[in-house]
């Protein structure tokens, strides 16, 4: 049985988070944990937090055992977005994007 977990509007951009997140698919939960604790990326916490919510979900909601539990799928995809002016010369303004993702992991049991 699969079972999901979302992250909605997380401060991180879409592109930036797949990256993390195509080093985790596929591999067992507890894995993935530990390649997550062990990366350079501050965002690697958002989607260990996302990873721990899944297991939880399948643990305490259907009864599964969370030693077997794999990532079959995990993707990013764009929030919403921030825009913010930034003063510029002359009198303009630069708009400023603050990208936001929604993360979705789902787990199953092997």
């Amino acid at each position: 049985m699969e079972v999901r977990s979302f992250v909605r509007n997380a401060p991180v951009s879409a592109k930036k988070v797949n990256l993390i997140l195509d080093q985790i698919r596929g591999k067992r939960v507890d894995e993935a944990l530990t390649i997550l604790r062990f990366m350079t990326s501050p965002k690697a916490r958002i989607v260990a937090k996302a990873v721990r919510s899944a297991a939880a979900n399948a643990e305490n909601n259907y009864n599964l055992d969370p030693r077997r539990l794999r990532i079959v799928a995990c993707w990013a995809g764009e929030g919403i977005r921030f825009k913010r002016l930034n003063p510029r010369a002359r009198g303009r303004a630069d708009i400023i994007q603050k990208r936001r993702a929604n993360i979705t992991i789902v787990v199953d049991e092997v």
